[in-house]
């Protein structure tokens, strides 16, 4: 790994901030604890802006895109042409997280970190090392140079996108389920069976040949789970070290990320291998439908927002979810205090 800021330390959160916020929360118009997980987002995003009054408005979305190599395998429902299809809808407006970053009010940027398209697209920021990754049942998917310059990439819009509240990630690229799993299952030392799930809606048979395919390539570059950097190179996508490096950039810039699903997990906890500073700047959206997310969120130690069933990716689920912590902050900074309302306290047994 060539790169000399990925392993620069993230700065901790502010233990007096979230000492103070959850001292207000004791003192609010309500009994202790009754608003369950909203306090909790309150309290963990002042400690990590350190203030008295958390925000999350400034939210800005941004969306990786790459395409796979694996995909020539058939391990997705659709073509890989959907790929940069799907960019130009982004950008058009007509996706699922296009219309939630409208409702929401935030900025959507999407970057074509690895895409087959052979010309930038309109709306499209375009910052790749290479168009799509090689086939990893063949070959490494990514050369170290290509995946440091993905990971770059995560940085540099992050840097665009700076100053922010939090960040929400997103991606897109066909077969980057497979790409995913195959990653996690190194991280997490699983059997892709474990892992791998429907992606873009396979039946048992799709997943099954799915599984078989991760499996050839894991045998194939024989990865151990102390090189994340190997691993995310050997089967990873670029989209998925873009998002890795954005992540650690984000935390490095104290900046919490609002962590999206199945695939974003993988980036996160790619991220926490190489750089195990920026874990307390992860904040989880939901948990996905995606077989394997739940074990890879439990390694994380995650307590995700929502569980709404949800497997689109795109960065909905952090959309989504940014809703309810707009809402944890609204009630935290602007419920009275007992005493401001002149209502009587708890009375001690």
């Amino acid at each position: 790994m060539q790169l000399d800021w990925i392993e620069a330390p993230c700065p901790e959160p502010s233990a007096r901030h979230e000492a103070a916020a959850r001292a207000r929360q004791a003192v609010l118009t309500k009994p202790a604890g009754s608003l369950g997980a909203l306090e909790t987002l309150a309290i963990t995003l002042a400690g990590l802006q350190a203030t008295d009054r958390p925000r999350a408005q400034k939210a800005p979305i941004i969306l990786f895109a790459g395409d796979h190599g694996v995909s020539a395998q058939n391990v997705s429902a659709y073509p890989s042409a959907v790929t940069v299809e799907m960019l130009k809808n982004f950008a058009a407006g007509g996706a699922a997280v296009s219309v939630l970053a409208r409702e929401l009010g935030v900025p959507l940027t999407v970057v074509d970190a690895g895409t087959l398209a052979a010309h930038p697209l309109p709306g499209v920021v375009t910052d790749k090392p290479r168009s799509g990754t090689r086939d990893f049942t063949a070959e490494p998917a990514m050369t170290a140079d290509e995946c440091d310059a993905a990971l770059a990439a995560g940085r540099r819009a992050v840097e665009a996108a700076a100053p922010a509240d939090l960040l929400l990630f997103g991606e897109m690229g066909i077969g980057n389920t497979t790409a995913a799993a195959a990653l996690a299952s190194v991280l997490l030392a699983k059997s892709p069976g474990e892992i791998a799930g429907a992606g873009t809606g396979l039946d048992t048979a799709g997943i099954a040949h799915k599984v078989h395919v991760i499996e050839t390539g894991l045998a194939r570059h024989t990865l151990t789970l102390d090189e994340p950097h190997r691993a995310l190179s050997s089967v990873g996508g670029l989209e998925i070290a873009a998002l890795t490096g954005a992540i650690i950039a984000s935390a490095q810039a104290g900046i919490p990320v609002l962590v999206d699903g199945f695939i974003v997990t993988v980036a996160a906890l790619t991220a926490t291998r190489i750089n195990p500073s920026c874990r307390p700047w992860l904040i989880f959206s939901h948990r996905s439908a995606e077989q394997g997310h739940g074990l890879i969120l439990d390694s994380l130690a995650a307590r995700p927002v929502l569980d709404l069933n949800l497997r689109l990716g795109e960065g909905s689920g952090a959309a989504t979810a940014l809703a309810v912590l707009r809402l944890a902050c609204a009630l935290h900074n602007g419920m009275a205090t007992f005493a401001e309302a002149a209502v009587s306290g708890r009375t001690e047994a």
